[in-house]
């Protein structure tokens, strides 16, 4: 794998922690401020919504210039995002600064994945795509679980301000190591915008937002879940956190491997075990053992996810990526919105704090029979690869990195 493939890991790193630290902040979070758990959820949904409308934003704003640039762009507004959070006077400047470090998320990935996967032969893309979001996964078993660990111990504001050092970090890592490849001749924003007409690229999109989004909708309210229900200790959360961080690296890098042998298959596997996983969740999250055996396999399932609907998404919008995969980033952090909020919709509703489960296992259910259609359909019209509706030849460039691993 190509080093500039660690570059992208660190910024992921980076991402990854601000993104999931604050769920098992909740509760300190919402005392300081004085408001209630599914208000502080609206931090996790602020988040996930600015990264649903900033992945194409930033991606078009970034057309003219090379990507190596944009990355360097996106890391800088991500830490002055980080930086706002930290210092925030009140939960509404706190949330204005999630929304802000979001809009550097989607396209980060986006174009991240774009450029993982022109460094590698074919029959490696999707590997290389999971080796880039190992930084996101890693961060879920070192960088989410010792945030937790400062901010109990010290203040949440001190974990926010040692994510911005993160985002410095990532900062150098793109520029000293990822390669200032020339933008592709030919490639134009009406040429992007085309992949949106091939309906293989809207079902991926579809199962991103429904798959993931099962796994948000437990996610987001696992500290107060944990604590009232399997009656954890508040300091206990933090290693919950590195259970599923642990399982998110293990799923990613199978969901990785054998996306690029057998594609579809890995999502019908990942996608029915997910929604059984959660499911079951309603019932194991009462016993601490039961409990936490369960969110390890929610981590590893639902990150299996991740590579083979990324690299679908790239398969199907080949010739002119960018924006799609900027999307599909947006997608996932959708299906978090979605989940969040319908999971305080459910905790409001007085079902109990394990209510959200149900609703994950609903949403995974949702993205499962999709991923069935998609093959379905696929099967119709042909395999994947083939030229986006309204697409030319000459749309459809070849991009030509200044250093390709494999040759």
């Amino acid at each position: 794998m190509p080093l500039a493939l660690l570059a992208l890991a660190i910024g992921a790193f980076g991402i990854g922690t601000t993104e999931f630290v604050i769920m098992g902040l909740l509760p300190e979070v919402a005392s300081d401020y004085g408001v209630s758990i599914p208000t502080a959820g609206f931090l996790v949904t602020g988040y996930a919504l600015g990264v649903v409308f900033g992945a194409p934003l930033m991606t078009v704003l970034g057309t003219k210039v090379t990507r190596k640039r944009m990355l360097m762009l996106l890391m800088g507004l991500f830490i002055v995002g980080n930086l706002l959070s930290a210092l925030a006077p009140a939960f509404s400047v706190m949330l204005a600064g999630r929304v802000v470090a979001s809009l550097a998320h989607g396209a980060f990935f986006g174009i991240g994945s774009v450029v993982a996967a022109d460094l590698v032969a074919p029959h490696k893309k999707a590997g290389a795509i999971a080796m880039m979001f190992t930084g996101l996964t890693v961060a879920n078993v070192v960088g989410v679980p010792l945030g937790t660990l400062v901010g109990q111990s010290v203040g949440w504001r001190v974990t926010f301000a040692v994510v911005a050092v993160l985002g410095v970090v990532g900062l150098a890592g793109v520029a000293k190591l990822v390669p200032d490849v020339p933008k592709a001749e030919g490639v134009r924003l009406r040429h992007e915008l085309a992949a949106f007409k091939n309906v293989q690229v809207l079902l991926a999109m579809a199962m991103t937002v429904l798959g993931f989004g099962g796994v948000f909708a437990a996610i987001t309210y696992i500290a107060p879940m944990m604590t009232h229900v399997a009656g954890f200790a508040d300091g206990s959360v933090t290693w919950l956190l590195v259970l599923f961080g642990l399982g998110m690296v293990g799923g990613n890098l199978v969901g990785g491997r054998f996306a690029d042998r057998a594609l579809m298959p890995m999502l019908y596997i990942s996608l029915g075990a997910l929604a059984v996983v959660l499911a079951l969740f309603t019932l194991t999250a009462d016993n601490k053992i039961a409990s936490a055996v369960t969110i390890f396999l929610i981590g590893a399932l639902g990150f299996a996810t991740v590579p083979p609907l990324q690299k679908r998404v790239l398969d199907h919008a080949h010739g002119a990526p960018t924006l799609a995969s900027a999307v599909n980033i947006g997608a996932f952090n959708l299906g978090n919105a979605l989940s969040a909020w319908l999971g305080g919709v459910v905790i409001a509703a007085g079902f109990g704090y394990t209510a959200p489960n149900w609703v994950g296992a609903a949403l995974a259910a949702a993205a499962l029979v999709l991923a069935l259609v998609s093959a379905a359909l696929e099967r119709r019209d042909g395999a994947p690869g083939e030229a986006v509706a309204g697409s030319t030849p000459v749309e459809q460039p070849v991009e030509q990195p200044a250093a390709v691993a494999h040759r």
